[in-house]
């Protein structure tokens, strides 16, 4: 979806951004300078397909190019994935923990003890888990969502996304301000980097399906189906 937005929005590397996603973003921060910027990046933490690869270089692009300043990009940027992260947080407090409880407990494969673990992590390592987690594609919007869940406090949940999320910008908006025109390098080598993040994480899910398919037929200790409801039937029988 990235390399599609930019092959659209851009015919060559020095050209400005005219479609897809990067003229969209463009387009916003023509208009609303900065708070555009921030707006976008708000918009990329609710929906994780918008790529923030594409839209903080971009702002820094923007920036160098006079079009806003790049502290009011760097301020505005920051406070768009604070309020992003927010939305997902009130989001995920307003599920609550026994409606997350109640459809674990319907979902195969997945047991309540797992939930029981994970939250005991979150307990232990949950600013860890926000602070780090803005640095890791898909995850740092997601890991919101356990944090409103967990009703983790409110001022640590801002002060850890608004650290981890200044690194994160900080870096790519300036990025794209010393790249001028070749802004859009950024996303090639990024991009690379989301898809390993985003490989090892679906390999995690298939090796934990695995193991767990495979541990509930040995519980089974191989017998054939309907032997356990032959069992209890011949009890029965003795007891009668």
């Amino acid at each position: 979806m990235t390399h599609l937005a930019l092959a659209v929005g851009q015919a060559d590397a020095g050209a400005e951004p005219t479609g897809g996603i990067t003229g969209w973003a463009t387009d916003l921060m023509e208009r609303l300078g900065a708070i555009g910027a921030g707006a976008a990046i708000a918009l990329e933490n609710i929906f994780p397909p918008l790529p923030s690869e594409v839209i903080l270089p971009l702002a820094g692009f923007t920036a160098a190019r006079g079009d806003m300043s790049l502290v009011a990009a760097l301020i505005w940027t920051t406070v768009g994935s604070v309020v992003g992260a927010l939305a997902l947080y009130l989001i995920g407090a307003l599920i609550g923990r026994d409606r997350i409880r109640r459809l674990v407990a319907r979902m195969p494969l997945v047991k309540l003890e797992d939930l029981d673990r994970t939250e005991a992590w979150f307990a232990r390592h949950g600013g860890k888990a926000v602070f780090f987690g803005r640095f890791i594609p898909l995850f740092r919007s997601f890991i919101s969502v356990p944090a409103g869940v967990e009703r983790m406090s409110m001022p640590a949940f801002l002060i850890y996304t608004a650290a981890g999320s200044a690194i994160w910008n900080t870096v790519f908006v300036l990025a794209g301000y010393q790249l001028g025109d070749n802004w859009h390098l950024v996303e090639e080598y990024v991009g690379a980097y989301s898809k390993v993040v985003v490989g090892l994480g679906g390999l995690a899910v298939v090796v934990f399906l695995i193991v767990r398919i495979v541990k509930g037929r040995g519980k089974d200790g191989g017998q054939p189906p309907g032997a356990h409801r032959r069992a209890r039937g011949s009890q029965r029988e003795h007891v009668g």
